[in-house]
Order: C-alpha cells, then sequence, then structure tokens
C-alpha cells in the first residue's frame, strides 16, 4: 500500500473489547459502536461538511479522518468506522454517482439493459481508484493513535447492484428485482463483477490498516428467501471466504461482519457464512437470534434507532432488556440500522453510557 501501511508502525491498541467480543471472547463490558456514528446528528458534522460536495470529501482522507474521530471525542465508543460511502464502488467502475441534495445518491445513467454491463470497467485497480479511502485508513489508524480498533466495510454486491439499475433509492427495488426474474444471468454476471471488486477492496482496506469489516447487503429486505439463496448468499459467502484465505497467507485474522438488514429469514444461513459477526436490525427478537444462530457466531445490533427518541431513563431500561435477551459475551451493542439526522447526541451518549453501565453490571452477577 505504501506509504503508511504496515502493522508494526501502527500505535498500539489500547481497548481491543470490540475485536475480544466478536470472536466470542469474554470481556468486561459490552462493546458498542453505532452505524452512522460519524453523521449529520452532530453539530460539528454539519458544520465540517457545509458548502462541501459529498464525494469530495470521501476523496480527502484528511476530511474523512477528521469526520471518522469526531464521535470518538464526545463518546467512549469501542470502535471507530471510517467515513466514506458503499457506491464508491459503482464508481470505481465508471459510473457517475452524485448526492442530491434533499433526494440522496443519483445515478444520472444506471444500468437499464444487459448490454450496460459492456459500459462497466471489467478489471478496476483498486489502488489506483480506490486508494483515497486506503490512505483516509492509514491516517486515521494514525490519528487514532490506538484508542480503538478500526472498522473498514463495503455495500455487498445485491446492495450495489439495487443501486446501479434504480439510479437512487427505492422502496420496491422493481427495477433491480425486474433484473432478477428476465435477466438472472446478467445479474449474476454484474454480482460477479461487483464480489471481484469488494474482495480487493477489503483487502486494499486491512493493508491499509482496517481491524475489522463490515459488508452492508441493506437491501436484504426486498428480497423473499429464494431470491436471496440465490443471488446475494453465495456472494456475501464468497466475499468473507475469499477476502479469509488470502488474509490467512498472511498470516492475519481480522473479522468480517455482515448485516442484511429486513434478511431475518436468512439468519441461519448467515450464521454459516464464514462471518465471525452477523448483524441485526430491530425487527428481531435477541434471545430467538441466539436461538437460530446456535453460537456459532457473535451477534451485533439491534436497538430500534428510534428508541434513541425516548427519554434516557427509558434509553436505559431498552438497552438493559437488550443485553439481557443477547447475554453480554459474543455480543456487541449496537442501533438495528444508522443514526437519524434529528437524533440529539446526549441520547446517543445515553445508549453508549447505558450499555456500558448495565453489561458491567450483569457481568458481575
Amino acid at each position: 500500500m505504501g506509504g503508511l501501511g504496515g502493522e508494526k508502525h501502527f500505535p498500539k491498541l489500547k481497548n481491543d473489547t470490540f475485536l475480544c467480543a466478536c470472536h466470542g471472547q469474554e470481556t468486561n463490558h459490552v462493546p458498542v459502536w453505532c452505524m452512522r456514528q460519524a453523521g449529520r446528528y452532530l453539530p460539528e458534522f454539519r458544520e465540517f461538511r457545509a458548502g462541501k460536495d459529498f464525494f469530495e470529501t470521501c476523496r480527502s482522507p484528511a476530511a474523512c479522518c477528521e469526520l471518522t474521530l469526531q464521535p470518538l471525542r464526545r463518546f467512549p465508543f469501542d470502535a471507530a468506522i471510517i467515513f466514506s460511502d458503499i457506491l464508491v464502488i459503482p464508481q470505481a467502475m465508471g459510473m457517475d454517482v452524485q448526492m442530491v441534495a434533499g433526494k440522496g445518491p443519483t445515478f444520472p445513467e444506471p444500468l437499464k439493459e444487459p448490454e450496460d454491463l459492456l459500459l462497466l470497467q471489467p478489471k478496476v485497480d483498486v489502488n489506483k481508484e480506490l486508494g483515497y479511502v486506503f490512505k483516509a485508513i492509514t491516517l486515521t489508524r494514525h490519528k487514532l493513535d490506538g484508542k480503538v480498533p478500526l472498522i473498514g466495510f463495503t455495500g455487498a454486491p445485491w446492495t450495489l447492484m439495487a443501486y446501479m439499475i434504480e439510479g437512487g433509492g427505492s422502496t420496491t427495488h422493481s427495477k433491480a428485482k425486474r433484473w432478477l426474474y428476465r435477466h438472472p444471468e446478467a445479474s449474476h454476471k454484474l454480482l460477479k463483477m461487483l464480489t471481484d471488486v469488494i474482495v480487493e477492496y477489503l483487502l486494499g482496506q486491512v493493508a491499509a490498516g482496517a481491524q475489522a469489516l463490515q459488508v452492508f447487503e441493506s437491501h436484504a429486505g426486498c428480497l423473499g428467501p429464494v431470491e436471496f439463496q440465490e443471488f446475494s448468499l453465495p456472494y456475501l459467502r464468497d466475499i468473507a471466504r475469499k477476502v479469509k484465505d488470502q488474509l490467512k497467507e498472511s498470516g492475519q485474522d481480522v473479522p468480517m461482519i455482515v448485516f442484511a438488514k429486513d434478511g431475518h429469514y436468512g439468519l441461519e444461513d448467515l450464521s454459516q457464512s464464514h462471518y465471525e459477526v452477523v448483524g441485526l436490525d430491530w425487527t428481531i427478537d435477541p434471545r430467538s437470534a441466539r436461538e437460530r444462530t446456535g453460537g456459532k457466531v457473535s451477534l451485533q445490533g439491534n436497538m430500534d434507532p428510534c428508541a434513541l427518541y425516548a427519554p434516557k431513563e427509558r434509553i436505559s431500561e431498552i438497552v438493559k432488556k437488550m443485553l439481557e435477551g443477547f447475554g453480554t459475551r459474543g455480543y456487541i451493542a449496537n442501533l438495528g440500522h444508522g443514526l437519524y439526522p434529528d437524533m440529539d447526541p446526549e441520547n446517543v451518549g445515553a445508549f453508549v453510557e447505558a450499555v456500558h453501565t448495565h453489561s458491567r453490571h450483569l457481568n458481575l452477577k
């Protein structure tokens, strides 16, 4: 990776609670972090981002580093996640993606028919196209000074495919699903292309200093069990297996988390897909998730983000109940989705504090 890479040059990790929980080891307290913890709910984030193009910010290692560190200055999170976006991969493959105010990510020219696959870059040089993410990871790893581990991430193939065909967010994903039913071969071709880039991208993140990896299958919920089995799960498995095989060769052990939002029908399969951790949204009961995954994996999640609108005492009660459901071992507290922009940072602080306090207390029992 050049420059500042190389594990030995990084500051020593002081708090490994999150990594221990990923591996199912005992910890003093349950570790906690939040999806979208670097985000618009923080006034300092809004101030820093004001007037700047979103993807330009993503391409600035210094900006990504600053935004990643902001929440850690406020809250004692047990992990940091690099500030970036899942749509940097379609960009690296040659697609134009813009962040439109009030609308979100937009592809001016989405994929419409199978022949449009010819317009994509078949072989992506990740160092050239996504090197800015690697630089951000390396810089952030140094600036974190070993405070907590740094998580790298990617979108999963089906989720990225859905964006590339829909041209943006969608409630039905009917254009992308049309491909699955009308053009299954082209769909598999695209999913395979995405998988190849994702594997290289994740390996690049680890080489740059990422200490854990999360794969976001944010659009699992619009697939049924049959489509999930064909168009999502095999690629999720491939990613974990290929990344791990490569890392094994260099003697590295980096825990991987899979988060398939609304994919509760695939819970058993996901717990046998080579990931150490399965992330859960808020639609799953903690005890049932434990039962269905049979102790094969650590679990992460799954508080309803909207619970953060509750008064602080109520947040504390909700957290306590959640911890009792999951148990304190092989568990990472998180929300069942990302933080929303209108959330009060103080309530986020109350959530983190409740996780630490109640889990320490439960551990003493």
